[in-house]
C-alpha cells in the first residue's frame, strides 16, 4: 500500500493535519489531525510502499514498545488510513 500523494500534512494553529492539494470548496468539517507518532509514521513512508509490519519495525525502532504494541498500533493506523481514503 501507498499513501497517496495528492494528500500533505500542513501544520495549521500548532496541530498537523492531513489536507489535499489543489482542492477548491473543500468540505473543512472533515480535518484529519495526526499525533506525534501518526506524523511519524506519515513522514517515514509516504511516498513508499509499504506493509503494516514496516509501519510496526519503525514504531519499535523509536518508541519503547513490544511487538505486539507495536503491531497492534501499526495495524489501527493503517485502518484509520483506509478509512480516511489516504490509501
Amino acid at each position: 500500500m501507498k499513501i497517496r500523494e495528492e494528500y500533505k500534512v500542513r501544520e495549521m494553529a500548532g496541530e498537523h493535519v492531513v489536507i489535499m492539494q489543489g482542492r477548491l470548496g473543500v468540505d473543512m468539517t472533515k480535518i484529519i489531525s495526526l499525533n506525534e507518532s501518526a506524523l511519524y509514521l506519515w513522514n517515514a513512508l509516504a511516498g513508499k510502499e509499504f506493509s503494516v509490519n514496516d509501519a510496526a519495525r519503525l514504531l519499535t525502532e523509536r518508541y519503547e514498545v513490544d511487538d505486539a504494541t507495536a503491531a497492534r498500533d501499526a495495524a489501527a493506523w493503517v485502518e484509520k488510513l483506509r478509512d480516511c481514503k489516504l490509501i
